[in-house]
């Protein structure tokens, strides 16, 4: 089943989160390899896609996982959750409708 994951940064995070970045996008690309993943990105703090020092709010990844808990065990694992980057992890089952 999808789940979607949806991670809120802590304010001032956004040093923590360029250092935890190579170690969360290698993850993201494990994740792909498998045929697991099917988007990741980040939330910008401006409407733009390169919010410069405005940084970025949080996070969105929907994926593929056996069940809930295996989905949250691989979202708390996060590198940017060891690096105190996310303030608040959720996770939800995602039923793909379109496209």
């Amino acid at each position: 089943m999808l789940y979607a994951i949806i991670a809120k940064d802590r304010e001032g995070s956004s040093s923590r989160r360029a250092e935890a970045r190579p170690a969360h996008l290698a993850r993201l690309e494990r994740l792909r390899s498998k045929g697991h993943l099917v988007l990741a990105g980040p939330f910008p703090a401006i409407d733009c896609e390169e919010p410069g020092e405005a940084g970025f709010t949080g996070s969105l990844i929907i994926a593929e996982f056996d069940s809930l808990e295996e989905a949250e065990a691989w979202a708390n694992a996060d590198p940017y959750v060891s690096a105190n980057v996310y303030e608040q992890v959720t996770v939800k089952p995602f039923r793909r409708v379109i496209p």
